[in-house]
């Protein structure tokens, strides 16, 4: 297996920063803004988004993770439970959400944290930002922010590592 580095730590700050600025000129500020991550990465992606938008509008953006593997149409799990943690539950009726990824890959994914996200309410709006939209979508889903568009083989991987589980901020592809 050969991995190729795609992203090192200094690019992937500079497009999750880009993505802060597009989230934040999209909604006109941080006001009425819930950032939603899908665990496991995009939970991390997503409090770097948060303290960025901090720094830059002095508001504190709530951030909630997202579990979606009960509502993925793939595996044959029922919507038992919500995909949110009761502690991290915040009111989302008539927020902008924003879903928080690292990959965009067949759209699956996405699909299944809208899902979740509606079981709890009705946002105003969601909107996607992911780090990676590696493209060969199966369903009819784009992200609103890509930090960088990856363009990949059926049989490559996009494997995105942070620092909080992987000790190292980089993108690579695995072969």
């Amino acid at each position: 297996m050969v991995n190729k580095i795609v992203l090192d730590q200094a690019s992937m700050q500079r497009a999750l920063t880009r993505i802060t600025y597009e989230i934040l000129e999209h909604n006109k500020g941080g006001q009425n803004l819930i950032l939603v991550g899908v665990k496991t990465r995009g939970e991390y992606l997503a409090h770097r988004i948060a303290d960025r938008l901090e720094q830059l509008e002095g508001v504190q953006i709530p951030v909630m993770a997202i579990d979606i593997s009960d509502y993925r149409d793939d595996r044959l799990n029922q919507h038992s439970k919500l995909g949110l943690d009761e502690e991290d539950r915040v009111n989302i009726i008539d927020k902008n959400i924003v879903l928080v990824d690292d990959v965009l890959f067949t759209g699956r994914t996405t699909r299944a944290a809208l899902d979740a996200l509606i079981q709890i309410g009705r946002p105003k709006t969601i909107s996607l930002a992911v780090l990676i939209d590696r493209g060969h979508r199966e369903l009819p889903i784009r992200a609103d922010f890509v930090g960088k568009n990856i363009p990949t083989a059926q049989n490559e991987k996009i494997q995105v590592k942070v620092k909080e589980i992987d000790e190292v901020d980089q993108v690579e592809i695995v072969h």
